[in-house]
């Protein structure tokens, strides 16, 4: 499996990026092939050495780094990211990396 973790920022107004995220992002996100699973955090979003950073933490799951690389490269993957601009101007992160069970 591999995962893609994205870590979106704390933004200025939590309220307008939670209807956002929840009534636009999420359903694009959604279209993306190969999209095993997707998940995102509810509630504060908490670091161990204090205050986090992050507002929101979505993981999405996929077969495959390569999975996940064709996934962004096709034009749902595109039309996920270009809406980022639209609600995520405090920034978002993406790490992605293939993942096994320990």
């Amino acid at each position: 499996m591999a995962q893609l973790v994205a870590l979106y920022k704390n933004p200025s107004d939590p309220k307008a990026f939670d209807e956002y995220y929840a009534s636009t992002h999420a359903p694009l996100a959604k279209t993306l092939p190969g999209l095993r699973r997707y998940e995102i955090s509810t509630g504060a979003v908490v670091a161990a050495s204090g205050d986090s950073p992050y507002h929101l933490v979505a993981l999405l799951q996929f077969d495959s780094l390569e999975a996940i690389q064709t996934a962004l490269g096709s034009p749902e993957g595109q039309k996920t990211a270009n809406d980022l601009s639209n609600f995520a101007q405090a920034g978002v992160e993406l790490l992605m990396f293939d993942s096994k069970e320990a």
